[in-house]
């Protein structure tokens, strides 16, 4: 149907090889390829204080952070305005209340410590960021911030596996991080989550989460080495499986390739889109940082009509979206008291998102932006 998909699997014979082996081996719950992941994607993070969980998801894995603080029904947490819903969604679950932060500016959409400071008061007790897009929040002063107040600090990577902050890496400064391995994700094995952090409490609370609150595994008493089992705390099942996580080695091996050709796609397309002057690029200067060109986000002018834009895109074969439609407009959040971010609301109105894909190639680069130029002089309000 697309002549230029939003997103493509970078999928060959090694997902299959590692499918196979899976199945071949006759086990498919959380077992030998589970815990491999777990120490390679640990690994990967290159910090010897951490530890990761692998989970069903990263909307799983944010929850079960958030269970793992034991936070109370009047507990506030920080949270960005542009986000995907998971955030919202898993701190209303959680039983805490949202207070969102907006973005820092219409040219870096992440959440930054001037944006978060106003909102902190006495009920606060967390703060959650998210390295939009793959490009890094300014992390020094977040981390000073939630020090300074005694706040936990919760990163959702979703966006970012692989990116780094001043030579660290995203998803080793909070108290948790929580990684997602969603079909378009920089690492993709379908659904899948890995949760990191680098406290001991933290880490025996989410593995217990993790498994109905039990002490030994299924696969531990598979191997022997346990008979029965004990419920430390009450948990749920949010376990991952051996499919999964012979899609996250298979991918985990091209991970860095695929994240340099998304760095080499984007400057590409920045490169093709000052042809374009009325569109303009969030995240022009990326300091100290190694982004991961999760996705490829543009602003419009205010005086375009959007949905034409999309449409006329459609009619030329390519595929876009929007990262992300404004909280405060969804139906199931209108009787919830969420506090005015005009800066993110501005973006969510005007925000496209065009085709990334480590895959992709300068020529369908070169599609989107042609046809994008006729989609602008088409929708002009």
């Amino acid at each position: 149907m697309w002549k230029v998909p939003l997103f493509e699997l970078n999928y060959d014979s090694a997902e299959s090889k590692a499918v196979q082996e899976v199945l071949d081996s006759q086990w498919l719950s959380m077992g030998e390829k589970t815990q491999t992941f777990e120490k390679r994607f640990t690994e990967m993070l290159n910090d010897s204080e951490v530890k990761c969980t692998l989970v069903s998801n990263c909307t799983a894995a944010l929850y079960m952070a958030l269970l793992a603080l034991e936070l109370k029904s009047d507990d506030e947490v920080i949270i960005p305005s542009m986000t995907f819903v998971a955030d919202l969604n898993a701190t209303l679950m959680a039983g805490a209340k949202p207070v969102l932060a907006d973005c820092d500016s219409l040219e870096n959409w992440n959440i930054s410590a001037q944006t978060i400071r106003p909102l902190i008061t006495p009920k606060t007790k967390a703060v959650m960021i998210v390295h939009f897009a793959g490009y890094p929040c300014e992390m020094d002063e977040i981390v000073a911030l939630c020090q300074q107040h005694k706040l936990a600090l919760i990163e959702d990577v979703a966006h970012a596996p692989g990116a780094t902050y001043k030579g660290k890496a995203c998803g080793t400064f909070g108290d948790v991080g929580c990684f997602s391995f969603f079909s378009n994700k920089n690492l993709s094995t379908g659904e899948g989550g890995m949760i990191s952090t680098r406290n001991e409490t933290m880490y025996e609370r989410i593995r217990h989460i993790r498994s109905h609150g039990m002490s030994t595994l299924t696969f531990d008493r598979h191997k022997g080495r346990a008979i029965s089992y004990d419920v430390i705390r009450p948990g749920l099942n949010f376990r991952s499986d051996e499919i999964h996580a012979a899609l996250g080695l298979a991918q985990l091996d091209k991970l860095s390739n695929a994240n340099h050709q998304r760095a080499l796609l984007s400057a590409y397309y920045r490169k093709k889109l000052k042809d374009i002057p009325e569109v303009s690029v969030p995240f022009e200067k990326v300091g100290d940082t190694l982004p991961v060109y999760h996705v490829f986000p543009i602003l419009l002018p205010k005086q375009l009509d959007r949905i034409k834009v999309i449409t006329s895109l459609k009619e030329d074969g390519i595929q876009s979206s929007i990262h992300y439609p404004s909280f405060q407009d969804f139906t199931g959040f209108k009787n919830l008291s969420l506090n005015s971010t005009p800066i993110s609301y501005e973006i969510s109105e005007r925000e496209l998102t065009l085709p990334l894909f480590p895959t992709m190639t300068n020529a369908q680069v070169d599609m989107v932006v042609k046809s994008l130029k006729k989609a602008i002089k088409k929708a002009v309000l």
